[in-house]
């Protein structure tokens, strides 16, 4: 049986992205507005080969407004998976940090049929990822049992370009398509979102608008309001240490904008450009309208969405469960599959049997609530 070794070192814009910035922007509203660029995972590369000796399927559903949206779907299958992952610097220094995914593929000998899937776990990743980021936790739940499905939102990865909405327009899309491929049967039995960052926000509005074709959720370091959270992540990020003369000049010229524009001219371009208010994007509320069991995960040491957003939001509803992991950061939180995953499987295994109330976590190296 083959076995494939994935590994990413001093990965500092890992699952969020938003680190990037270019020089030849005018304005800061257009960092908002639209991508402008990807942070892989890993090089894309070690990606591609890990997909060619993994088996998976995907292709094009429609999304909303006709955008065309890639998804990859992962079998459950024992995979031996094995991740590690080894801590670096801090989120202030770039928030470096290594892991390793090992997994081999069980071959298909005696035409023994696959056990049907416990149910479909639709991926949604950060700012400036794509699905295909999200491949160590879509292994994650393959190996316990579901259908994993990775989804590339609107403006990033292969799927095509539409107005931003900051989790609202691209639960449109993923709903679509998970009732495209419903009716296809690549979605087979419960359906459960996990997001990450933008993804997570994404994955609380669809919640929201699927109501019960949707059987849980977990949202990893959510914004509580898109507009707070960009009024929160903005400056952090143009703090940060350059780790190089080209990442020391378009961070000199990120900031010199915004000395120029300041915060509430930045915020008002892109509201114009998105058609949005985005102070009026509120996930909170959102989330206290959803009927799916939540549950919430946010690092205790998060300063790109300061940990004040992930205990807005638990407080939001009685229908959410919050683990707030001290000593993560925004970029080392979903890295901690060593930690969290365990916890997820568990809880979306505890849902089934939640009859009048949304289980707790079993998590006791974290601090629940």
């Amino acid at each position: 049986m083959p076995r494939l070794l994935l590994t990413a070192l001093a990965v500092a814009a890992l699952w969020l992205g938003g680190q990037a910035w270019s020089s030849t922007s005018s304005s800061l509203s257009e960092h908002i507005t639209a991508p402008g660029g990807t942070s892989p995972l890993v090089p894309q590369e070690r990606i591609d080969l890990a997909l060619s000796r993994l088996p998976n399927r995907s292709g094009y559903a429609q999304g909303a407004d006709g955008v065309p949206i890639f998804w990859r779907a992962i079998d459950p299958r024992d995979y031996r998976t094995r991740y590690t992952y080894q801590p670096s610097h801090t989120e202030s220094s770039g928030g470096h940090g290594d892991f390793a995914l090992y997994f081999s593929v069980p071959p298909q000998t005696g035409g023994i049929a696959q056990k049907p899937p416990r149910g479909t776990v639709v991926l949604l990743h950060g700012w400036m990822m794509d699905g295909d980021a999200m491949l160590p936790w879509a292994l994650q739940f393959a190996n316990a049992g579901y259908r994993s499905i990775s989804l590339d939102l609107r403006n990033h990865g292969r799927s095509g370009k539409g107005l931003s909405g900051y989790g609202l327009r691209e639960a449109d899309d993923v709903g679509d398509v998970i009732r495209e491929l419903r009716a296809q049967g690549e979605v087979q039995g419960p359906v459960y979102l996990f997001g990450v960052s933008y993804g997570a926000a994404t994955a609380l509005f669809t919640a929201r608008e699927m109501g019960n074709d949707i059987a849980g959720v977990v949202a990893m370091e959510s914004f509580a309001n898109a507009g707070r959270g960009i009024r929160d992540m903005l400056p952090h990020m143009l703090s940060l240490q350059a780790h190089d003369l080209k990442d020391e000049a378009t961070l000199g010229v990120a900031r010199l904008l915004y000395r120029q524009q300041g915060m509430d001219e930045v915020m008002a371009q892109a509201d114009r450009q998105l058609g949005l208010d985005l102070d009026r994007v509120d996930v909170a509320a959102a989330l206290a309208k959803t009927r799916a069991c939540v549950l919430l995960v946010h690092g205790g040491a998060d300063e790109h969405i300061p940990v004040e957003h992930g205990r807005e939001l638990a407080d939001a509803s009685p229908r959410a469960r919050y683990l707030e992991v001290a000593g993560e950061n925004h970029i080392s939180l979903p890295m901690r599959i060593d930690e969290l995953g365990g916890t997820v499987d568990g809880w979306f295994a505890a849902l089934p049997r939640a009859k009048t109330s949304c289980p707790n976590p079993q998590a006791p190296l974290l601090a629940a609530r």
